[in-house]
């Protein structure tokens, strides 16, 4: 799951990146209305965490232009102000939830949980190819009738892998999405990752599901 946060307090904004991060989430951060609509509408997000009152454009403007574009990506609005008519407003201009800063990172997690099952069923969520199932709400992993665990990095790569059988991902498109936008491209850290997994689902299994497209990047299909 890739998530935006639109947060122009520094301290805060590198904080929720960090626990989400290690939560399992791929997270782009912003700090002002331009930048963060240019990216939601730029970029394939699972949901998005705008605070209101930011630069440039103020997340009310950010969340107007983007229901007007038919951008459907649950949003989360942050505010230091709980009053009800920001609340009223929010929720008319196509926001999903609202949180009252301060609040506790547990409440952030579980709100963003919410918000991604509401958005996405149960059952649609589970991603099944050949014998390998990965469940995302359970975070469980299995080959076969054999559990495999998976670190945070290498179940979401698994799972960007499985979102896309059958299609090559390229090593830039698979880090926007399992590390961040700006991660360094000219990394091995792909192919590392990839190596344990294959180490974790293909060893001791006859059909091989993870294979590489030399000079382009990776695909999942049985061979």
């Amino acid at each position: 799951m890739k998530i935006l946060i639109v947060e122009d307090e520094k301290k805060l904004a590198n904080f929720l990146k960090k626990g989400l991060q290690e939560e399992g989430y791929a997270v782009d951060l912003v700090h002002n209305g331009e930048d963060g609509l240019y990216m939601a509408t730029d970029k394939d997000y699972d949901l998005v965490i705008l605070d209101i009152y930011i630069p440039k454009l103020d997340g009310f403007a950010v969340l107007k232009r983007l229901r007007e574009q038919e951008v459907a990506t649950p949003v989360l609005l942050l505010t230091i102000r709980a009053t009800i008519e920001d609340k009223v407003l929010g929720l008319d201009l196509g926001a999903d939830d609202y949180l009252t800063k301060p609040f506790a990172f547990e409440e952030l997690l579980a709100r963003v949980r919410a918000l991604l099952r509401r958005h996405t069923s149960l059952d649609n969520m589970v991603l099944r190819f050949a014998d390998l199932v990965l469940d995302p709400v359970r975070r469980t992993v299995m080959r076969g009738t054999r559990k495999i665990d998976l670190t945070v990095k290498e179940f979401a790569l698994l799972e960007y892998l499985m979102k896309n059988t059958g299609r090559v991902v390229s090593r830039t498109m698979i880090i926007e999405h399992v590390w961040n936008y700006d991660f360094d491209t000219g990394t091995n850290v792909v192919d590392v990752y990839v190596n344990y997994l294959r180490k974790k689902i293909d060893t001791d299994s006859d059909a091989k599901l993870i294979h590489t497209v030399r000079g382009v990047g990776y695909v999942m299909k049985v061979e």
